[in-house]
C-alpha cells in the first residue's frame, strides 16, 4: 500500500517567487549538454560548482577505495554525531545523468542526510557513461552494498539495517540495484529510498510533455543522456526497473518526485507500481518544485522538504 501521497500544494497555487527567481536563473545558465561532448559537459558542471564546505561537520568522514567489477572504486564513508552506538546505512548513489558528479557534487547532500537521518551514509563514486556504458554504475552500486553489507560495523553501521537510496540518475541505480539483489536472494534491504528518480526513457508521459522546456531539466537532455548511457538499448531490468515482471519483494521505498521535473510522471507511477505489488510505499510530490532541488541547500523550500523526507525514512528504517 501507498502511506502517504501527498502533493504540498493544490491546483492553482501561487508559485513561490524564490523557486520561480531560481528556476529561471538554472533553466538560462545551465548548459545545453545535449549539443556537447561528455567531457565537456563534466568540464562545465565542474566549473560552475561552489567550493566544498564540508557542512554540516560529521563525526567522521573517510574516502575508501575498494574492489569494484572494473577495478578501484571509492566510496565516501559519512558517520554523523549520534549517540547510538550502531546506526542505519545508506548507500547513496548520485545525479548527474549518468555521465557527470561524483562524490564532492553531493558531498552537502550526503552530510545533510547522515545528520538529519542519523545514518552512515556510504557514497559511491561509480563510473561514469559514456566511457563506461551501462550496465557499469549498475554493477558498481551493487558492489558498494556488498561492501556497506560486510564492513558496516566497522563505521558505527548496522549491517541488517542497509538501504539503498539515489538521486535522479541515481534513484534508478538504487532501484534496479535493489531488483537485482531481490532476484539473487539477497540480505534483505531495510528500504529503497529515490528522490526524484529516472525510471525510465519514455518521454512521451505528461510530465515530459508538459515540462520538457523551461524548467531546468530539459526533454532533450534527458534523451541525450540515456543515449550516452544506453548505446545498444534499454531492454534490460538492470537499466530499466519497470522492466522487471514483478516489483513484489522489493524493500519500502521512498518515492520522492517533483513536479516540474520532466520523469514525474514516471517516477509516481513507479511509486503506484510498487503499491500494486505489495511494497509498502511512502510517496511525496513536491509540487512547484523541479528536478534537483533538494541539492540546493539555500532554498527555502528545500529545508523544509528535507525536514520532511527525513522523518519519513526515519520512519521505513525503524
Amino acid at each position: 500500500m501507498i502511506d502517504r501521497v501527498f502533493p504540498s500544494t493544490g491546483p492553482g497555487a501561487v508559485p513561490d517567487p524564490q523557486v520561480a527567481d531560481l528556476l529561471a536563473v538554472l533553466d538560462a545558465g545551465f548548459p545545453d549538454v545535449s549539443t556537447m561532448r561528455a567531457a565537456d559537459v563534466r568540464a562545465a558542471i565542474h566549473a560552475r560548482r561552489a567550493p566544498l564546505q564540508r557542512i554540516p561537520d560529521m563525526r567522521e568522514v573517510r574516502d575508501r577505495t575498494v574492489d569494484g567489477p572494473g577495478g578501484p572504486l571509492p566510496l565516501r564513508v559519512y558517520r554523523p554525531h549520534h549517540t547510538d552506538d550502531t546506526l542505519p546505512v545508506i548507500v547513496f548513489a548520485h545525479g548527474g545523468g549518468f555521465v557527470f558528479c561524483d562524490l564532492d557534487s553531493h558531498d552537502e547532500f550526503c552530510r545533510a542526510l547522515a545528520a538529519g537521518v542519523g545514518a552512515v551514509v556510504v557514497a559511491v563514486d561509480y563510473r561514469l557513461a559514456p566511457e563506461h556504458p551501462a550496465p557499469a554504475a549498475h554493477d558498481d552500486v551493487r558492489a558498494a552494498l556488498r561492501w556497506a553489507t560486510t564492513h558496516a560495523a566497522e563505521h558505527g553501521g548496522d549491517p541488517t539495517r542497509i538501504a539503498l537510496a539515489g538521486d535522479s540518475a541515481g534513484g534508478n541505480l538504487a532501484a534496479t540495484v535493489a531488483i537485482a539483489e531481490r532476484d539473487a536472494g539477497g540480505p534483505p534491504l531495510a528500504a529503497q529510498i529515490l528522490f526524484y528518480p529516472v525510471i525510465d526513457d519514455d518521454f512521451d508521459t505528461e510530465s515530459y510533455r508538459r515540462f520538457g522546456t523551461g524548467h531546468y531539466n530539459t526533454t532533450a537532455a534527458m534523451r541525450w543522456y540515456w543515449q550516452q548511457y544506453a548505446p545498444h538499448g534499454t531492454a534490460d531490468v538492470r537499466l530499466v526497473p519497470t522492466r522487471a515482471e514483478t516489483l513484489a519483494g522489493l524493500p519500502p521505498a521512498v518515492v520522492i518526485t517533483a513536479e516540474l521535473d520532466p520523469p514525474c510522471s514516471a517516477g509516481d507511477a513507479y511509486a503506484a507500481r510498487l503499491a500494486a505489488d505489495g511494497v509498502p510505499v511512502r510517496h511525496r510530490r513536491y509540487d512547484g518544485l523541479f528536478h534537483g532541488f533538494l541539492t540546493i541547500p539555500g532554498l527555502s523550500a528545500t529545508q523544509a522538504a528535507r525536514t520532511e523526507i527525513w522523518e519519513m525514512i526515519r520512519a521505513v528504517l525503524g
